[in-house]
This record gives structure tokens, sequence and C-alpha cells, in this order.
């Protein structure tokens, strides 16, 4: 198992993390065979949102002894109501059910305390305006919570919550259905077929892409949920580019975007916790996604460097997609962050060191101009 850093939090998660959610409902035994496995094959984080009192006690019994080790995602809005799941903005119910997190799971702190799922700029006003930014971050000061998290499926609201500079972490879903879908999409039109019906997809949103370079300039780590797209980029029939991709193809498409941290893979049996580990063994041709997202329409990303290291090998040893991630990012905004140019020279090898030979370009599946890149690189960082 490959570790990341969580964005500027000083945390170290693991690349494949545990999404909890499909624990619900399942015996003790199913649960405690599941983060077992888990733990026995590297995964550091689990993100548990759910209300439901009795998986949070059967995960809470499961990770005893994992405790000191393991990185929890727990989730403040998120509550039991009328015996049913629901998203609370009720600041004395976001705190009952906050500590009912921490009590049914034996522990004094909770590693992210994700403000749960801020969708609206109604929602996000209320949070961000109101008492629940100010309970997570008394809870930080107090030592409950290590750093302040937010989860959306809307890139809208989300980058508005990175630039506050407010949140260390974005728990977000990417993959590459939904980057391709405009920004107002509601969380229902990911999942209806016929939102990709419309004609006018044409590669990754703009204001998608925004999101996940301003997280990378601003050191905000992105947990990733719906990597799967919920299954149905799996099977052809169901896929939006009527072409399957593979668990590893999905997995490598999210851990390829800036700031992107861990993938978080929601399992309910043991087998799909090895499936999904199964990527940290697998080829470049394995996780290769690029042959087959070039070869769709709604994909089109000609001319765009999707940082999939398809271009490699480089004689000259540049790892082409860093310093086209730099270069993107240092364009971003009018002055180019210190992080960022920290960053690009501590590269192995810059843009200073291409030999302009062409091999990349002939191996990039998106036509992208990569002599013309390393040209600008030059001239961006001078070297």
């Amino acid at each position: 198992m490959k570790y990341r850093n969580l964005g500027n939090t000083g945390i170290e998660v693991s690349e494949i993390g545990l999404g909890c959610e499909h624990l619900e409902k399942k015996s003790y035994e199913l649960i405690k065979s599941v983060i077992d496995i888990a733990f026995e094959n590297g995964i550091s984080i689990l993100d548990i949102f759910m209300s439901e009192p009795e998986v949070r006690s059967n995960i809470g019994k499961a990770i005893k002894g994992y405790r000191d080790k393991i990185i929890l995602q727990g989730h403040i809005g998120s509550g039991w109501l009328d015996e049913q799941y629901g998203r609370t903005r009720k600041i004395d119910e976001c705190i009952f059910f906050f500590e009912d997190f921490m009590k049914r799971l034996d522990t004094d702190y909770v590693d992210i305390g994700m403000i749960h799922y801020v969708d609206t700029k109604e929602d996000y006003d209320n949070i961000f305006e109101g008492e629940i930014i100010q309970y997570a971050e008394r809870l930080k000061k107090e030592g409950k919570i290590r750093v302040i998290g937010m989860s959306s499926h809307n890139p809208i609201e989300a980058l508005r919550a990175v630039k506050t500079g407010l949140i260390d972490v974005l728990m977000f879903s990417i993959n590459p259905a939904y980057d391709i879908l405009s920004e107002d999409t509601d969380i229902d039109g990911l999942f209806a077929s016929k939102t990709y019906e419309n004609e006018n997809l044409n590669g990754i949103n703009k204001v998608r892409n925004e999101l996940y370079q301003t997280c990378e300039a601003m050191n905000v780590g992105i947990t990733v949920m719906k990597t799967l797209g919920a299954g149905t980029l799996l099977n052809e029939k169901t896929s939006p580019f009527g072409i399957a991709l593979t668990v590893p193809q999905a997995i490598h498409y999210s851990l390829t975007r800036p700031a992107v941290s861990s993938v978080l893979i929601g399992c309910n049996s043991p087998e799909q916790v090895l499936d999904a580990v199964k990527y940290e063994n697998a080829s470049d041709e394995e996780r290769d996604y690029s042959v087959i997202l070039s070869a769709t329409s709604k994909f089109s990303a000609k001319g765009r460097c999707m940082y999939c290291n398809h271009c490699l090998p480089c004689p000259s040893r540049i790892d082409i997609a860093q310093v086209n991630k730099y270069l993107d990012l240092a364009k971003l905004s009018e002055q180019i962050p210190e992080t960022v140019k920290q960053h690009y020279s501590l590269l192995n090898a810059t843009a200073q060191d291409c030999i302009a030979c062409g091999n990349c370009e002939k191996n990039c599946p998106f036509e992208v101009a990569i002599i013309d890149k390393m040209e600008e690189a030059k001239k961006v960082f001078g070297k």
C-alpha cells in the first residue's frame, strides 16, 4: 500500500481507503472481517458518515486495537432522525450525534471532522455564516478533531468552501463520468442516465477542473467518494461512455487528479476489499484509463494533459505529468503560489531538460503539445 500526505494537515493516509456505508445492516462478524482485511492490506483511512447506532457501535468494536493506526473521517450533521438517517443543521442535533459518534466508536478524538453533505448555496450560507462552522472550529481548538473537512457533490459550493481557507480536507465525488457534467448538475442528475445524453458534454467541466487545481494550490487534501459511480462505470451497458472501465482504471483516474490523497471504496465483503487493493499491484497497462477515455467523444480532452503519464518513458527522465500539473497551477492565478514554485524546484528533472525528441507526443492519447508545454514551463519557472 502506498501512502500520501493529506494536504497540509500533517496526516498521512493510504491511497486506497474504506468507505463504510455498505456495512450498515450487516452483522458484527461481517463488519469485523471487512475491517480486519482492510487493515491487513494497509488501508488506514475509514469514512463513516452513517448515523444508524448499531453500525457505529459495531465499527467501534471492530477497530479496537487499531485506533492509533487509523484515520477516522466522521461527519458533523449526519443524524439519526425518526429512526432513519437524515442531514441536520440544528446545532444541538449536530453536537448530540457527533458526540454519539465518538462514544460509539470509543474514541476521544476524530481525525477529520467532516461537515456533512453541503450541496446548495442556501445550505452553504447557513453553515459558514452560522453555528456549525463555529462548532467545527471549537472542536479543532479543543483537540476533539484534528482537522476540518467538508463533503460535497457540488463543485461550485466546494470551491467556495476551499477558497475560505477554513477547511483542510474536501470529500468530493470524482470519476470520469461526473467530471464531464455541468457544474450545476444536482446529485440526482449524477445518477440519471438521461443526464449523459446531453450533446454538449465534451471533456472535463471547467469548474470541476478549477476545484481540483485550487485544492492543490491551497494544499487542501481531497478524499474521493463515488469512484466507481456506484458500479455504473464497470458495465458497458450502464457506463455513459458505452465502454466499461475496470476497478484499477477507475481508481487510477481519481488518484491522478490534482490534490487527491485517498480514494474511498465502499465495500461490504472481504472480497470487495481485496478487489480494491489489487490496484497496488496492477501494472501500468492495467491502470491505464487513457486508451478508453480518449476513444469516446464525450470525454474529449484533446490538447489537455490528463496527468496520466501515458507519455512516458522520457529519455531525460522528466515527470511530464508533474511539470504540466505545476504549469497548470501556476496559470491558475496571476501570482504563482510559493508552494507550487517549491514543488517544481524539487523535481529531479525539469522542463529545461527536455530535448524535444517528440517521443512523448507520439505516446499521448490526448494529443497534448508537450514540447510547447515544456517551453512554456521553462519561461514560467525559469528552468
